[in-house]
């Protein structure tokens, strides 16, 4: 009993405090968001209940030594490939066939799959010792991230694909990747995107060609067409000013001319309710999560939990980085959401299982982090 209290006290409550504190303002602007939409009415509640399942999910895993996982990663990797597989049996929505209904839930397997990715490349690379610098090793790396990948892309799901193809490069760069592998991983990106310009971007859908040569080669004269919620966006931005118009009072919210503001557009709400000031201090909140599970990674006290919050870490940077710049016009719309902020189940819980695995390492490791 004393050994499992003293573990507990390692338990990061700064990091869980900011979780925490996103989750209940994510509600708060999803219930904002609704604007009367009766299809929608029921999204606060939805939210509400997965915050308090994750929530539970959460103190589980933390509960848990993160070791124990590495004798779970390949069936973790089999079940979620067999989910993937299963969504191609499904009805499409939006263009793309992504969840799994399950009576009145909708499953996104492929949110599941960014942990069990991170889990499975942490396991890998943990193994390695002196091979991590082979080329060999990195084709290895590759091939795990791209049986999950190729499905996932299939959906047809870019944003995803996008997401752990960063999460892999990232866990190549922090294992100490050398620069010429680097420079030919950039290379062969580069090469991709001329190829796919020259080629009208055939290997992508209809939808995903229009949001990046919209993105690319933007009509001035657009009115109301495939720019027409990147444009609502800024000017929803736009009229939050520096304090914000006040909760549930934003005009553009109200009368419904941002779409998708519950999900994809979650910023422009906050930024328009509470203003400048408002999205700052989600920024805050947002870095004091990045911060702390990097601090924990360099507190770790094996590789695979160094790999697993630094992971974590990256994945929370690069979804967010990203979810901000599409509202702000500086990047193509893609989808991904903002983390534990925008409606969805499906991420909520896998995100909450993620910041569990941080926590059982922080829990474990010798060196208390402040």
């Amino acid at each position: 009993m004393k050994q499992l209290r003293n573990i507990w006290q390692n338990f990061d409550f700064w990091l869980f405090s900011a979780v925490l504190i996103l989750s209940i303002l994510g509600i708060a602007l999803i219930r904002s968001s609704i604007a009367g939409n009766l299809e929608l009415v029921d999204h606060p509640q939805r939210q509400t209940t997965f915050l308090a399942i994750s929530l539970v999910v959460l103190f589980v895993v933390a509960a848990v030594d993160y070791k124990y996982w590495m004798t779970l990663i390949q069936p973790m990797y089999l079940v979620t490939m067999v989910f993937l597989l299963f969504v191609f049996t499904a009805e499409a929505r939006f263009g793309a066939v992504r969840w799994l209904e399950v009576g009145q839930i909708l499953i996104q397997p492929a949110e599941l799959a960014k942990i069990v990715i991170i889990l499975t490349l942490a396991n890998f690379f943990a193994k390695q010792d002196n091979r991590i610098l082979k080329f060999s090793t990195i084709l290895r790396s590759a091939l795990l991230v791209g049986g999950l990948l190729i499905w996932i892309f299939l959906q047809p799901n870019l944003s995803t694909t996008i997401v752990l193809l960063v999460i892999w490069a990232a866990f190549l760069w922090i294992t100490g990747i050398r620069i010429r592998y680097i420079l030919i991983a950039i290379g062969l990106v580069l090469f991709v995107l001329v190829i796919g310009a020259l080629t009208g971007f055939s290997f992508l859908e209809d939808y995903q060609k229009l949001r990046i040569t919209n993105f690319l080669f933007p009509d001035p004269n657009a009115r109301y067409g495939e720019t027409y919620n990147v444009d609502q966006a800024l000017i929803t931005i736009g009229t939050g000013g520096l304090f914000g118009q006040g909760y549930n009072q934003s005009t553009q919210v109200q009368l419904r001319f941002l779409k998708v503001r519950h999900t994809d557009f979650i910023f422009s709400v906050l930024a328009a309710e509470f203003g400048f000031v408002g999205t700052v201090l989600v920024l805050l909140l947002l870095v004091v999560v990045i911060v702390r599970c990097f601090r924990i990674a360099q507190n770790a006290t094996d590789t695979f939990g160094t790999l697993i919050a630094y992971g974590f870490g990256v994945l929370i940077f690069f979804q967010s980085i990203v979810n901000i710049g599409v509202n702000m016009n500086v990047l193509p719309v893609t989808g991904l959401t903002l983390p534990f902020v925008s409606y969805g189940g499906s991420s909520l819980l896998s995100l909450m299982l993620g910041i569990g695995l941080v926590e059982s390492v922080a829990m474990r490791s010798e060196k208390r982090t402040e």
